[in-house]
């Protein structure tokens, strides 16, 4: 049951363990995404390729989650709920800056 908590937001959040295995060296990412307060999907994967660096790494997962985030906007549009903001959250400080580049 999903509940309503005064907002309209979407919300989704990366994180990213970079090269965890010495065996393969690639990454996990994972993200999560928040519809009005209540959480909606989730996932965690391998990445595809070796990152060269944890911002990288980050930065990948970033783009993961910026296709769910508008994967899930379409969505919610051809329910009739049109999202005034939509919001990607990560910790890395460096991804975040090529982001905005």
């Amino acid at each position: 049951m999903f509940s309503m908590y005064g907002h309209t937001d979407v919300e989704g959040y990366t994180d990213v363990d970079w090269a965890d295995l010495a065996t393969d060296r690639r990454s996990t990412s994972g993200y999560f995404t928040f519809v009005v307060g209540n959480l909606v999907t989730w996932r965690s994967k391998k990445q595809e390729v070796v990152s060269q660096s944890s911002a990288e790494a980050e930065y990948r997962g970033m783009a993961h989650g910026v296709c769910e985030l508008l994967w899930l906007r379409r969505l919610l549009r051809d329910l009739g709920f049109g999202p005034k903001q939509m919001d990607l959250y990560c910790d890395n400080k460096t991804a975040i800056a090529i982001a905005h580049t």
